[in-house]
């Protein structure tokens, strides 16, 4: 795989992840579940900011990557706790795992 399709896979990784938090806040507002929506809210901002940060090939990338790949095994565990309950949160904690793992591979480079 070359360097740019293994970037494109952790932007379209940080998309999902981005969108699945967004439905999962969305979710845990109708449900009463407030105990997901500040992890989701967190880790939205950084995945929203990690996929612009690669898109535009910024050599802080591998920051924003370990930065993004910690916040979303946070927001994964917490979905965790409720996945059985409710899709939205089960939905989100698997598109948290695989952002999680696709930052993980870019976290320690300085550019693209």
């Amino acid at each position: 795989m070359s360097e740019m399709s293994d970037i494109q896979a952790c932007i379209r990784a940080c998309q999902e992840a981005l969108r699945a938090c967004q439905a999962c806040v969305a979710g845990d507002i109708r449900d009463g579940n407030g105990e997901c929506i500040a992890i989701n809210l967190d880790c939205a901002d950084i995945c929203a900011a990690t996929l612009n940060v690669l898109s535009r090939g910024s050599p802080h990338h591998g920051d924003f990557c370990a930065l993004c790949a910690h916040v979303c095994r946070a927001c994964a565990a917490e979905c965790a706790k409720h996945a059985s309950m409710h899709r939205h949160c089960a939905e989100c904690q698997a598109a948290c795992e695989r952002c999680a793992a696709e930052c993980d591979k870019h976290a320690r480079e300085r550019h693209i």
